[in-house]
């Protein structure tokens, strides 16, 4: 079953939906003023019903505004150290080139916002968090 991510912000917000294996459907950077629309057209496109949201500081007011897309359970995670992982799963996805590969990437700052790596990041979680209690 497919789960949907959301890290929130005040312009913008990154999302990702990921299948149960916590492969990447889609990713990507959202306008915060879209909100409503991209998560219904991508739930009529992916079919989830759960969206982990990060308890940043606009999470409260994106998940007032999520009461609005029909069927769908919101799920906040701690977004703890997300932004700092999000930069190194950047660097992964988009190794530097050129004379910056000379300079660690741990000293860069990506070229564009990684909302969606901490997406991504957030909805992993969440499933090895499923994963390990129906271990127990």
């Amino acid at each position: 079953m497919n789960i949907a991510a959301l890290d929130p912000g005040r312009d913008k917000c990154g999302f990702a939906v990921l299948d149960g294996e916590g492969k990447v459907l889609t990713q990507r950077v959202i306008e915060t003023d879209k909100l409503i629309e991209e998560i219904t057209a991508a739930k009529a496109d992916y079919g989830f019903s759960r969206l982990v949201i990060g308890n940043g500081t606009t999470s409260k007011i994106a998940q007032g505004r999520l009461k609005e897309v029909p069927e769908l359970m919101v799920l906040v995670r701690d977004e703890y150290r997300t932004t700092e992982l999000a930069k190194g799963e950047y660097w992964k996805a988009n190794p530097p080139k050129g004379w910056r590969c000379l300079i660690p990437v741990t000293m860069q700052v990506p070229p564009v916002p990684v909302d969606d790596f901490v997406a991504v990041i957030l909805a992993r979680r969440f499933l090895q968090e499923e994963q390990q209690s129906k271990g127990e």
